[in-house]
C-alpha cells in the first residue's frame, strides 16, 4: 500500500509538539450530544406524566413524588444513586396505583435504560 491514507475510526488524538494539538476528535456517531438530548427529552416527558399521576394519588405518595422530581432534573448535578432512588420511587408509587401509573412506570423504565441503571 502506498500513499499517506489515513482511516480513523473511534476516537482519534493527535499531538504535535506543543502547538497545533487538536485534542480528542470523536468519530463515533451518535455521541454524547444527541444521547444527552434524549434523555433530557425523557425526563421532561416523566415530569409531566409524574405532574398528572401527583393529582391521581394521597397526599403521602404526591409528597414523595415531589421530593423525587429533583433529582429528576437534567441540569442538575445529582449523583447517580439519587437518581436512581428517586426513580425507584417514582416507579413504586406508579405500579402501585395500577393502570393509572402505567406511563410514568413505562416512562421510568425508559429513562433507567438510558442512565444505563
Amino acid at each position: 500500500m502506498s500513499g499517506t491514507n489515513n482511516y480513523y475510526y473511534g476516537d482519534n488524538v493527535n499531538m504535535y509538539g506543543g502547538q497545533g494539538n487538536q485534542g480528542i476528535v470523536r468519530n463515533q456517531a451518535g455521541g454524547a450530544g444527541q444521547q444527552d438530548q434524549a434523555l433530557a427529552a425523557a425526563l421532561a416527558e416523566l415530569h409531566g406524566l409524574v405532574a398528572e399521576l401527583r393529582a391521581q394519588v394521597a397526599t403521602p405518595s404526591a409528597r414523595l413524588l415531589d421530593e423525587s422530581l429533583p433529582a429528576l432534573s437534567p441540569d442538575a448535578a445529582v449523583p447517580p444513586q439519587e437518581r436512581h432512588r428517586a426513580l425507584m420511587a417514582i416507579a413504586g408509587i406508579a405500579t402501585t396505583v395500577g393502570a393509572v401509573g402505567q406511563p410514568v412506570a413505562e416512562a421510568v423504565r425508559a429513562v433507567i435504560g438510558m442512565i444505563g441503571g
